[in-house]
């Protein structure tokens, strides 16, 4: 389902990356690691057993200390840079017919992917009935042409491809998180535990992220309140004080998808700071199909038990790196010793939650 830029567009996004770097060595923001909070480092179980394949197995990691913004990037950050830099995402880029040669020619226009509801109930094995291929969408157009960001400046921002985040990271002097560290700080605390915030789905009835409640793609109850995204913080923190770590939008990471944790074929310990470097290709049907793939984490608010539990720290899918959708984001981290750790600011490693400044 990827329809954005490959090579045609490889000197583009080169372009924008060098000039997010070059912003970011003049940002003050860089050195200030503002709405973040302190993640202590420890080793906790990774993935899960009881759910898709792609989870298993269930392994020990490790990760060492580091700061995480308390939500996900917003439309209102995201403006912020590319006013800053002039920054183009790969959603409003042109695409080279070339580099799409079995696609409709009336799609090779700069757009995105954009959720519809359907009327009824569908086959759940064709995501064609609830997915479409929207000439001008993007960040600053959700929905496609005629729609726009006011009153969402809250919300986190959308139709972000892979490197698009890594510009912004790269501007505010941060890094996009490892699939282990955000695993590790969705969890807050609560080894092995279901949600982030426990076992129990609604406890006492109160629903804990913006999901969707009803029978996927057609009937939404909107027991949370919301039919799209919310605004960040509108569901309750985990133990380290981050919100929208379940629900809402799918997070991106740095690390390349696979079918399932290396642990299954490599030592039960995974090394501190784990991180899957190697390019796993992309087996995303259609168009950019060759294209490797990033793990995201999750899910968001079109996640529905009868069809992808997956607002969930364990779950995980991989996302082609060319694709921007409707409800996928991302967060950063700022690691121990980076370019963007201030140095003496770091707490000491007591669990010890901490947010700085304002975002």
């Amino acid at each position: 389902m990827s329809m954005a830029n490959s090579a045609s567009t490889a000197a583009a996004a080169g372009d924008g990356a060098e000039l997010a770097a070059r912003s970011a060595a003049r940002n003050p923001a860089r050195y200030q690691l503002r709405n973040m909070t302190w993640i202590p480092g420890g080793t906790f179980a990774m993935g899960s057993a009881g759910f898709y394949p792609e989870e298993r197995p269930v392994h020990r990691a490790s990760v060492d200390g580091f700061w995480m913004e308390t939500r996900p990037v917003t439309v209102e950050d995201f403006r912020r840079f590319v006013k800053a830099t002039g920054y183009v995402t790969v959603a409003e880029r042109p695409l080279d017919p070339g580099d799409y040669p079995d696609a409709d020619p009336g799609l090779l226009v700069p757009g995105s992917l954009v959720f519809h509801r359907t009327a009824g109930p569908v086959d759940l094995r064709d995501y064609s009935n609830w997915w479409a291929y929207v000439p001008g969408a993007s960040w600053r157009h959700p929905a496609g042409p005629g729609s726009d960001c006011r009153g969402r400046e809250r919300h986190p921002v959308t139709h972000i491809a892979y490197q698009d985040a890594e510009a912004y990271a790269a501007w505010a002097g941060k890094e996009l998180p490892t699939e282990a560290e955000w695993e590790y700080a969705a969890r807050g605390g609560l080894d092995g535990a279901v949600y982030a915030w426990g076992d129990e789905f609604a406890p006492g009835g109160e629903m804990m992220a913006n999901t969707w409640q009803g029978e996927f793609p057609w009937q939404n109850l909107l027991l949370d309140g919301y039919e799209g995204t919310s605004p960040v913080g509108s569901f309750p923190v985990n133990g380290y004080g981050l919100s929208d770590m379940a629900g809402n939008v799918w997070e991106s990471t740095c690390d390349y998808f696979t079918a399932c944790h290396r642990a299954a074929d490599a030592p039960c310990f995974a090394p501190r700071h784990p991180r899957v470097s190697s390019p796993a290709k992309s087996i995303t049907a259609g168009p950019g199909s060759h294209l490797p793939r990033k793990v995201i984490k999750g899910g968001s608010h079109l996640c529905a038990p009868s069809y992808c539990l997956r607002y969930r720290p364990a779950a995980r899918q991989g996302e082609a790196i060319d694709t921007a959708t409707c409800h996928l984001g991302f967060r950063c981290v700022v690691r121990r010793g980076s370019h963007g750790d201030p140095g003496g600011l770091l707490p000491m490693e007591t669990g010890a939650s901490i947010v700085t400044g304002q975002g």
